[in-house]
């Protein structure tokens, strides 16, 4: 039998290939993925026309997943460097990359990196409509964003972030409660404008129905993007945050009367005594549906150091249910991120992910076992071989080598390990001065 997509095949307890790759990486049940995916508390998202995918799942009982953020602009457009972001991206582990695209060849980067990605492809079709339909953000026409979103779909998406929550009843919500930092989503800033300069609905609120018809033919994932999302701390939780969350919730029970897979988009910038509060916010109002966070960012005064404030608020978030997580780097709110920017994002936000992993999930612990285990016998190569980021360890430890090879240069003859192995085995020890 063949189902439209995977929750649909979930609902009718058919077993995808998808299904069993996940289940034997995350080492739980067909007959888990199954229950969970037909209620919606988990997705795989896998457009049929993605066939280089690894597939992934995300959402309750699995492990926390990151994306990548990676793509052309005006000012650096190098499809070149953007690739290489991806080899980065997909050589260190992450599940998602996310092609933010908004200039130059968009569909020609987009096609590349499908072709080329084992991790799952999600774009925003918003910031490629004005360069896909060749024309001014106020004389779009309603139904010509869900042609960029057809077009997305069709080269191979497996997910796509549609703001269609920002309808004009939550944006005066917001024009009533302004803020210090306004609507910071860039794809929700455009349609608002559009709504106002247009005196029209949000097309996506509007014409969702129609949205969900094109997800469903190609099983792209809809990821209900949080246009109202705060951009400082002081804008956390508030009314339009709040309401927005709401109707996302209303979206995700019909996108799954259609059968269509949802992820919710969520803050932002949030304090971290509010964290635990939103996650919980969240699940209740929007039905348990996987949660994808952006940081969430637990200070707004460290620019250079935004991987940092994030990885604290993100592993909180992973913690307390949140299902995926928005890597961000050094370069965030100052420029594009180089490679190396790419690099440190993957690591912070990988750390957070497992540090989150540990608090939710029974065996993630075991990682960390086999760490401690080869730390107390002094094993280098067993530590570097698996550490989350193999390379800089290693680096650190040629850089500076000791006089014995089972010290370091921070300790040398008082490395408690060491002597803790030989008082332990009967032995004497020896430290010089």
């Amino acid at each position: 039998m063949k189902y439209a997509t995977q929750m649909e095949a979930a609902k009718n307890g058919f077993v995808t290939e998808e299904m069993k790759i996940v289940a034997k990486k995350e080492n739980v049940s067909c007959e888990y993925l199954l229950e969970k995916m037909a209620c919606g508390e988990i997705v795989i998202p896998k457009n049929k026309n993605h066939k280089s995918i690894s597939p992934e799942g995300i959402g309750t009982g699995l492990r926390t997943k990151i994306n990548v953020n990676l793509g052309i602009s005006k000012d650096l457009n190098d499809i070149d460097m953007e690739m290489k972001k991806v080899d980065m991206a997909l050589s260190m582990g992450a599940e998602a990359i996310m092609d933010l695209s908004n200039y130059g060849k968009t569909q020609e980067f987009r096609k590349k990196l499908i072709e080329k990605s084992t991790a799952m492809i999600g774009t925003v079709p918003m910031y490629d409509a004005v360069g896909f339909l060749d024309k001014g953000l106020s004389f779009i026409k309603a139904k010509e964003f869900l042609d960029v979103v057809r077009n997305h779909a069709e080269n191979g998406v497996d997910f796509v972030t549609i703001h269609a929550g920002i309808n004009r009843a939550n944006a005066e919500i917001f024009m009533r409660n302004r803020r210090v930092n306004e609507i910071v989503s860039r794809g929700g800033s455009l349609l608002f404008g559009w709504m106002k300069m247009n005196n029209q609905e949000n097309p996506f609120y509007e014409y969702y129905d129609e949205l969900l018809e094109i997800c469903r033919e190609y099983d792209v994932t809809l990821s209900l993007g949080d246009s109202l999302r705060p951009g400082g701390i002081h804008d956390a939780t508030d009314p339009s945050q709040i309401a927005e969350l709401i109707t996302l919730g209303e979206l995700t029970k019909r996108a799954w009367e259609k059968d269509v897979q949802v992820i919710i988009e969520g803050p932002g910038h949030v304090p971290i005594g509010d964290i635990e509060m939103n996650i919980k916010l969240q699940k209740k109002l929007c039905h348990k549906a996987p949660f994808y966070v952006l940081g969430p960012l637990v200070t707004d005064v460290a620019p250079g150091y935004d991987h940092i404030t994030s990885a604290i608020g993100g592993a909180i978030a992973a913690a307390h249910g949140a299902d995926f997580l928005c890597y961000v780097t050094p370069a965030e709110h100052l420029r594009l991120p180089d490679v190396n920017d790419v690099r440190e994002g993957i690591v912070a936000c990988k750390i957070a992910a497992h540090a989150g992993d540990i608090n939710k999930l029974k065996d993630a612990r075991n990682w960390d076992l086999e760490m401690s285990k080869r730390r107390q016998k002094i094993d280098w190569e067993g530590m570097f071989e698996i550490a989350l980021d193999k390379e800089k360890p290693r680096e650190y430890r040629n850089s500076s080598m000791p006089e014995e090879e089972n010290t370091c240069t921070m300790c040398g003859s008082m490395c408690s390990a060491k002597n803790m192995n030989l008082i332990l085995e009967g032995k004497d020890i020896k430290i010089e001065c």
